[in-house]
């Protein structure tokens, strides 16, 4: 692979203001999610053909590791002692998850990101956000789910290796020459996957301080989901490299996706399972299920996304 060059912090705030400018959901109040029509969703449909569901996301990790300092916690709450022996009880349980982790698949809502003391669209972080919550752009934007076309594009594969090494960037070439190995091509209403490894480099290696290094796009990849319009961005990991390939932005994937162009972001998904069953089928594209938990003035939320194939 070939290491792109680092993005000075000029640099970045041209590429900032021109995907704000020319992406779809630059300026929409629901960012990039009105990219995907009635039409489209219809299309995505006709998608499957085997009937067979992949679940696109990992485990709920409860276990402290150098990259989940602070990991979900699970408890059983009732029975508090042994279960009776006869009559009826319930059994109940507690989850409780920092939604944006290191570990855990989760969505990112489009008020996530502040930048420069706003959110996307220019609104207010200062009105928009408190204790309570977020007042605009939350998560219940996506609280009808999101649907569509899905496609992967699997970076590993194109290069000829189980994964990316940490701080590897995947650049626009390397999305347009996966999609030309795989044979399809990425347009406006998709929801683009894109594959590094991470999580199979995590199961076989064991966890990593992942704030330090991993692989993830390079910020001037984003010119390629602009020119294609698509819908929304996920990985199976964070979306941004560490290091940052932007000395003054510690996340300028997040930066440009959510707050420049209105992209909602799923994070450290698990393609693992999806990957190698596309490639046997030979088709990459399917149709894609996003469901979102109702929280009306949350940030973001774990998240079980669904490839039908």
């Amino acid at each position: 692979m070939r290491t792109p060059e680092a993005m000075s912090g000029a640099e970045f705030r041209t590429l900032y203001r021109h995907l704000r400018k020319s992406a779809p959901g630059g300026t929409a109040p629901r960012g990039a999610l009105d990219t995907i029509t009635h039409e489209q969703v219809l299309a995505a449909v006709r998608e499957v053909r085997s009937g067979r569901t992949v679940s696109l996301a990992a485990p709920v990790d409860t276990r402290a590791a150098p990259d989940n300092a602070e990991p979900a916690e699970h408890r059983l709450t009732a029975p508090t002692g042994d279960p009776p022996a006869s009559g009826l009880a319930f059994a109940r349980d507690r989850f409780a998850m920092n939604v944006h982790g290191d570990v855990d698949s989760h969505i990112d809502a489009l008020c996530h990101v502040i930048y420069e003391g706003t959110l996307h669209g220019g609104v207010p972080a200062a009105d928009a956000l408190s204790p309570d919550g977020a007042s605009a752009l939350s998560i219940d934007l996506a609280r009808d789910g999101i649907v569509g076309r899905g496609v992967l594009l699997d970076i590993p594969r194109l290069h000829g290796v189980p994964w990316l090494e940490p701080g590897s960037h995947v650049t626009a070439e390397d999305l347009a020459a996966a999609e030309a190995r795989q044979g399809l091509r990425v347009g406006r209403g998709d929801i683009l996957l894109v594959r590094v490894g991470h999580r199979r480099r995590r199961e076989e290696l064991g966890p990593w301080d992942t704030a330090g290094a991993r692989a993830g796009l390079h910020p001037a990849a984003m010119e390629f989901l602009a020119e294609r319009q698509v819908a929304v961005l996920g990985s199976d990991g964070n979306n941004d490299t560490a290091p940052s390939a932007t000395r003054e932005v510690a996340f300028p994937v997040h930066v440009l996706a959510v707050h420049a162009m209105g992209l909602h972001l799923l994070d450290y998904l698990r393609l693992d399972d999806l990957a190698p069953l596309c490639a046997r089928e030979g088709r990459w594209s399917f149709l894609c299920v996003i469901a979102p938990l109702r929280l009306p003035a949350a940030t973001g939320s774990p998240v079980n996304p669904l490839a039908i194939l």
